[in-house]
């Protein structure tokens, strides 16, 4: 009953982060439309200097309020994460945490925006969502939230993450690699396939380390099952 009392509680906060993040969009998308149309895209398309007009008004009192839209979640985040750590070191257990969280992972795929980003402006920045595929670990954190972390739970998350950096590392070094023979190729190749890479590096150290912790705690409840 306390439960379900808490889950209803919660629902209004997060429908409220959406329900914002959905007016900061809109206002966005409204203030990109009303800059092309009457101020002739001066804040949409790139520029080599900037003088202030009236008619930048509404691109900027959004830019404005999507920076505090951002900075108002990662004040969530901290605070959450903060709290995280707390209940992990008062009870000894796992952070309370959502499989639905995994979810996050699918924002990876803004990453191929990156490709038009490049080919339209140069910009590398929107490579780095690949890292969001990591967030699909999330999903194997969440299957072992609130849980006791005993001593086979504190080794077998020494063992994966072990293992998963591993993985990272070799990843990285081949790109080193590929970095050290930039020689044969253009730099415009080079530049966008590291910054991939050690996206997709990070991602894939991110979620092997849940998910191995994942399969290694469930391999050895097997066997103590067959065992007895």
């Amino acid at each position: 009953m306390d439960s379900k009392k808490k889950s209803a509680s919660q629902r209004p906060r997060w429908l409220g982060l959406l329900l914002g993040g959905a007016v900061c969009a809109g206002l966005t998308a409204a203030a990109v439309w009303y800059d092309l149309t009457y101020n002739g895209g001066k804040l949409v398309y790139p520029m080599h200097s900037y003088a202030f007009a009236a008619t930048d008004i509404p691109m900027l009192l959004a830019a404005a309020l999507d920076v505090l839209y951002v900075l108002y979640l990662a004040f969530l985040l901290v605070r959450g994460i903060v709290g995280q750590r707390r209940h992990v070191r008062e009870t000894g257990r796992t952070r309370r945490l959502s499989p639905k969280l995994g979810l996050l992972g699918f924002c990876g795929f803004f990453g191929f925006v990156g490709f038009w980003a490049y080919g339209a402006f140069g910009d590398l920045s929107g490579f780095i969502f690949f890292a969001f595929f990591g967030f699909f670990g999330f999903f194997f954190e969440g299957k072992m939230s609130n849980i006791l972390m005993d001593e086979r739970y504190r080794e077998n998350a020494a063992r994966a993450e072990l293992k998963a950096l591993r993985t990272g590392f070799v990843m990285i070094f081949l790109l080193l690699l590929l970095a050290g023979q930039s020689g044969r190729f253009k730099a415009e190749v080079v530049a966008p396939v590291l910054i991939i890479g050690i996206a997709l590096a990070v991602a894939l150290t991110m979620f092997l380390t849940e998910y191995l912790l994942y399969r290694y705690d469930h391999d050895d409840a097997a066997a103590m099952e067959e065992d007895a």
